[in-house]
């Protein structure tokens, strides 16, 4: 394991008003992930899973506490600046894929790189052998709309894996595939993780699929536990 200190999280908390209530739903977390490890975080519906995911993401700011990526204190941030490191070392897989129907399996899969103005000359290589590693070498000029719902989610996780990001959330990954297809896409992004380094963390209410990661954490009532053996 990589001491390297990917994701750092101390104190997170996060509330919002209903009337003249305040409804806590992230409280006092405190985690660190290391490049290379893997990190389930498990719990029911409703428990602020996905709100967890977007904190630690960038993607919402929390009513308090700290996050680091890579040293960096992402809400000390200007948008602009956090929106360039969200880009360059944070990668999402979410429930949905979110492919643009009109481009390609390439074209979707080279986007993140295409907005940091990267020449596509200079990376499309890079794209093609990406998906080929999800086993879709076959499938560059296919459109989502003639995939099948396995292979539109390996593309949605190439895309993610392009930038060769330091930190990979996925929320709920798997959770609209059949069990074979959720197997597949679940054993590779742990392959992945293993090859590239990536510190992966995956949000799930299901504890199956949680089982092949190096840690399993639950979140319940807002509050991170740490789950008998």
């Amino acid at each position: 394991m990589n001491d390297e200190l990917v994701l750092s999280v101390e104190h997170l908390r996060q509330s919002f008003a209903i009337g003249r209530d305040k409804l806590e739903v992230i409280r006092d977390i405190n985690l660190q992930i290391r490049k290379g490890e893997s990190l389930a975080i498990v719990g029911a519906s409703g428990q602020g899973k996905s709100t967890l995911m977007h904190l630690m993401g960038g993607l919402e700011k929390p009513s308090g506490g700290v996050v680091r990526i890579l040293g960096q204190e992402i809400y000390k941030l200007r948008e602009s600046a956090r929106s360039r490191l969200r880009n360059q070392s944070v990668g999402f897989v979410y429930q949905l894929h979110r492919l643009l129907p009109e481009f390609t399996a390439l074209e979707n899969v080279l986007l993140p790189l295409l907005i940091r103005r990267v020449p596509r000359h200079s990376v499309q290589a890079w794209g093609e052998e990406i998906l080929a590693r999800v086993g879709l070498g076959e499938r560059l000029q296919h459109k989502p709309g003639m995939l099948s719902g396995g292979e539109r989610q390996r593309v949605a996780l190439a895309r993610a894996l392009v930038t060769r990001p330091a930190l990979l959330l996925a929320d709920e990954p798997t959770g609209n595939l059949d069990s074979e297809s959720a197997e597949s896409v679940h054993d590779l992004m742990l392959s992945l993780n293993r090859e590239l380094g990536t510190a992966l963390v995956i949000v799930t209410h299901e504890p199956a699929l949680a089982a092949h990661m190096g840690r399993v954490l639950r979140l319940q009532n807002g509050v991170l536990q740490t789950l008998e053996s």
